[in-house]
């Protein structure tokens, strides 16, 4: 009996190995997941990474209790790098991550080559959406667009019907990270439909709430949490529960650089929807997504990310995107043809 899929997930392997990481003859593919990766995703890249000539190595690991650098300690960390360090791609399928990690750190600087995609946690159900269903060509466009007038904005303001209400400014010169879903130059990237930046911590105020997904430690959430910013520092989490789970697990690493913001993404995936993996949560349309402690350049004991839903944004005082709907006339047009407007 055919599998859930099992045409449309060879097709979106194809996709991501031929179009997005552009694997060529003779290149080794390191596909790295843990015991809580989709097997089937696994397998279909590994074959289709063969197909075309290329050297697929999947390495299957214990699932850390963490991530990031929590991670460490229950990762084989020299083999690992020993590996990475011999590859030209890296597709990350552990759903515990390893973005962040000590190995994912030396695997970078110990091989500049190396092209790393990251594709945490992901399932049959997602490859198929959210990237073997894109039109990459018109995706680009749109995030490239919204990248540029994001680049040229000092002043920003962010609100959700769930109040959030937080203000901060760009850096000058700002260059965002614009997630089209390409892996196929030196570096690491990520799934399509995510634009990424560090504004100025110091000038980040406000509330931010999340009410999408929490990740780690809670995943979807069944309450708002409520972050209280000052400076880019959060002084104090309101909520029930969640937020008490949440508040403890921050003190818990006892390192006050927990306590710090670390990053704002856009979300714009067309497939993507909102299902407690945090990979394709910081992609649903129209969210935003806020990091929180360790980023590069600025280290913390861990590192999760909070989904902000149906986001409206300011750039100097002016309204381009009310509750997730692009108010900007040619990135409505191009929501359109992606399906979204």
């Amino acid at each position: 009996m055919t599998k859930l899929y099992e045409f449309e997930l060879g097709r979106a392997a194809d996709i991501l190995v031929g179009e997005l990481l552009k694997l060529r003859p003779g290149e080794t593919l390191v596909i790295t997941a843990d015991t809580e990766s989709d097997m089937r995703v696994v397998e279909a890249t590994a074959r289709s990474a063969f197909s075309c000539g290329a050297k697929p190595m999947v390495i299957w690991t214990a699932s850390p209790l963490g991530v990031g650098r929590a991670a460490d300690p229950m990762l084989p960390l020299e083999s690992l790098v020993g590996a990475l360090r011999g590859a030209d791609a890296w597709v990350e399928f552990n759903n515990r991550w390893l973005l962040y990690s000590t190995a994912h750190e030396r695997a970078m600087r110990e091989n500049p080559r190396l092209r790393h995609l990251c594709l945490v946690g992901i399932n049959v159900d997602m490859m198929i959406r959210c990237i073997g269903r894109i039109d990459y060509p018109t995706l680009s466009r749109f995030l490239r667009l919204l990248a540029d007038l994001t680049e040229e904005a000092g002043e920003m303001r962010v609100t959700t019907p769930a109040g959030t209400d937080v203000t901060f400014q760009n850096p000058p010169g700002l260059k965002v990270r614009c997630r089209t879903g390409y892996a196929d130059r030196p570096g690491s990237h990520m799934m399509a439909g995510q634009i990424g930046w560090a504004p100025i911590y110091e000038s980040i105020n406000g509330r931010i709430v999340f009410d999408g997904s929490l990740v780690p430690p809670i995943g979807l959430l069944r309450e708002s949490i409520t972050l209280i910013v000052e400076g880019g520092v959060i002084i104090d989490v309101r909520g029930g529960e969640e937020a008490r789970r949440f508040e403890s697990w921050l003190r818990g690493f006892e390192d006050p650089k927990m306590l710090r913001i670390a990053h704002i993404c856009y979300g714009f995936n067309p497939g993507a929807k909102l299902t407690g993996n945090i990979l394709e949560d910081e992609r649903v349309w129209g969210c935003t997504e806020w990091g929180i402690g360790s980023y590069t350049g600025r280290p913390a004991a861990s590192h999760c990310d909070g989904i902000c839903l149906n986001s409206s944004v300011w750039l100097d005082g002016e309204q381009i995107i009310d509750e997730g709907r692009c108010l900007h006339p040619e990135l409505a047009e191009l929501a359109r043809r992606l399906g979204r407007q």
